[in-house]
């Protein structure tokens, strides 16, 4: 399961959704595999809108690698198409839910989670799931289709 990408991709939502439910979030996932996001996470009267990814791949330093692009067939992300990127670190159990401003940029990037680096890049997302609640949400930009005219 794990060498199969779409298989892979479809445990970590579901591991998600699980984590993300325990905690005493609202999850719901759109119909369909059009959208630019895989779930939505109800916060108070609002919703934000996630990309799962996950990764198996630890580089040589010790470093876990991670693709925040679409498929090859798709276009690379553009900021405002999703609010949060969730990143499951398979092998460690670890998630980073990591605002989509600081790795969305209209590229193909890889980003790297030093998961036992507290001073990481990315170390203040490291299980940051109180940024998908109701008084961090408020400060984030919402996806324009749920913004109040």
């Amino acid at each position: 399961m794990m060498s199969n990408c779409k298989r892979r991709g479809e445990w970590a939502e579901l591991q998600f959704m699980a984590k993300a439910a325990k905690l005493g979030l609202g999850v719901s996932k759109p119909w369909g595999e059009f959208s630019r996001y895989d779930m939505v996470i109800e916060s108070g009267h609002r919703f934000v809108s996630v990309q799962i990814k996950s990764t198996i791949h630890l580089s040589q330093e010790g470093s876990y690698i991670c693709k925040v692009t679409p498929n090859a067939a798709c276009k690379p992300y553009q900021p405002g198409e999703f609010d949060f990127v969730a990143i499951y670190i398979i092998m460690e159990d670890v998630w980073y839910i990591i605002p989509a401003r600081q790795v969305v940029n209209g590229k193909m990037p890889s980003i790297r989670l030093h998961t036992s680096d507290p001073n990481g890049k990315y170390s203040r997302y490291k299980e940051a799931w109180d940024l998908l609640r109701p008084v961090h949400a408020r400060t984030t930009r919402l996806h324009p289709k749920w913004r109040k005219s």
